[in-house]
């Protein structure tokens, strides 16, 4: 890999010695993201050789703001040409903390000593039941976000064909199911692996993600035995009514007083309110709006002329669901499974026991809960990017050349939306991809 250097000050040489300039380039960087700054070393040793002057070994280091930027001029944000494709987790082995665990040690270990000394702890808004008042606008406007997402999507489905394995997980998009030989589903082995297509819907697209609604998320846990007392609605609007938006049909506990902790007790949560009954309203958001359960059918194929302006206002709308969800993550905590994709919205997991996954009878059906990630919360559900969508599908022989993108992303740009530039390194559209036979020549 090729790396421009950048230009050597004439003050390096001294102009008054003669001979020749031999350079050796030795790079010290890691091999780290376009998108991290750090700061590249780069040794010069040059030797000087020349009948007057010895030979002599000096040494430049020089640090610039970015790698893949121009430390002088201002320039527009560089993404590496290519990059890996996701790692797909095993679901024999517990998640990755998503904050390392020396630092939830630390944590823990300074709350105790807090609590030993009689000393509340310290909470945020959002943290400690109140709203966050600037983060207001900007539930608002995820929510309605949300609600043009699955509305494109519902309408871009009816025109650009989905398909989805009936045996795993896999999803496809293009005229026909791939030839890739992946599958894992219970009977791969009569099937060498091959996948067993079915016609996709919306759920394989944009997959979906509930929790359970609680009017106080700081009030009673959910137990076992209550677990049907409580509605089960997309964690994204669940993250929306905590962070400030009014739905009638979902009422939620609007605090004026924090509440307090002492470690990991709460001593004052401002007592335990009746939940109200839901009422609607002809005010009030359609709930059918929410729920991406059957939208095919709400809606109608598009005009053709309209699907480039479809697909281009709903991937606007899959950026801002995402961007609008991180913020609001940073200050309302969201709980996930270590083990299986569980998601609850509140301070600390529910005790249903429902786990099914990896060492569930040493749990006893429990959650491993920790500190959700983005991704858990509104998946991407990576798909192969097919460069020729009407053309022949794509085979095992090239996979290693073949990139991938969100499931949103590729859908709406085979239907014409012009792409972010932050999805087009994994999606390695400047490979040129080679026929069958060349494969195994191509280093």
């Amino acid at each position: 890999m090729l790396q421009m250097l950048p230009a050597v000050s004439t003050c390096f040489l001294d102009p008054s010695q003669t001979g020749f300039f031999i350079g050796n380039v030795e790079f010290m960087s890691r091999h780290l993201s376009a998108l991290r700054s750090h700061t590249p070393r780069v040794k010069f040793a040059h030797k000087l050789l020349s009948q007057e002057v010895p030979t002599s070994l000096r040494t430049l280091s020089y640090t610039s703001q970015e790698y893949g930027k121009d430390p002088i001029s201002k320039r527009r944000e560089v993404y590496r040409q290519n990059v890996d494709l996701p790692t797909i987790l095993p679901k024999r082995k517990k998640k990755p903390y998503p904050i390392p665990l020396k630092q939830i040690k630390q944590a823990a270990k300074a709350d105790k000593e807090l609590a030993q000394k009689g000393i509340e702890k310290p909470l945020e808004p959002g943290k400690n039941g109140l709203l966050v008042p600037d983060l207001i606008p900007v539930a608002h406007e995820l929510l309605d976000a949300w609600k043009i997402l699955i509305k494109g999507l519902s309408h871009l489905l009816h025109v650009i064909p989905v398909y989805a394995c009936r045996e795993c997980s896999e999803v496809h998009v293009a005229q026909s199911g791939h030839r890739i030989q992946d599958c894992l589903g219970p009977t791969n082995e009569k099937r060498r692996s091959f996948h067993s297509w079915v016609t996709g819907s919306i759920n394989d697209v944009l997959v979906p993600i509930e929790s359970y609604h609680l009017y106080d998320p700081f009030g009673r846990r959910i137990k076992h035995e209550t677990r049907f007392e409580y509605d089960r609605i997309p964690a994204v609007v669940e993250l929306c009514i905590q962070a400030g938006v009014d739905i009638p049909e979902y009422p939620s506990r609007r605090r004026t007083k924090p509440i307090r902790m002492i470690g990991k007790k709460v001593i004052d949560r401002g007592g335990n309110i009746e939940e109200p009954k839901p009422w609607q309203s002809a005010d009030s958001y359609p709930l059918l709006d929410f729920d991406t359960q059957g939208a095919s059918q709400r809606f109608a194929p598009p005009p053709p002329v309209d699907v480039p302006r479809i697909a281009q206002e709903t991937i606007e709308a899959y950026e801002t669901v995402r961007s609008g969800v991180r913020m609001l993550m940073r200050k309302y905590t969201v709980k996930a499974c270590g083990y299986c994709s569980e998601v609850h919205v509140g301070p600390w997991g529910h005790n249903a026991k429902l786990c099914g996954e990896f060492k569930h009878q040493w749990r006893d059906g429990k959650h491993g809960w920790q500190d959700a990630t983005l991704d858990e919360v509104l998946p991407p559900n990576y798909v192969w990017h097919v460069p020729d969508p009407k053309g022949s599908p794509l085979i095992g022989t090239l996979k290693r050349f073949y990139g991938k993108a969100p499931a949103v992303v590729e859908v709406c740009m085979q239907a014409g939306a012009q792409i972010p530039k932050k999805y087009l390194p994994m999606m390695r559209l400047d490979i040129v991809l080679p026929d069958s036979e060349e494969a195994r020549s191509v280093a």
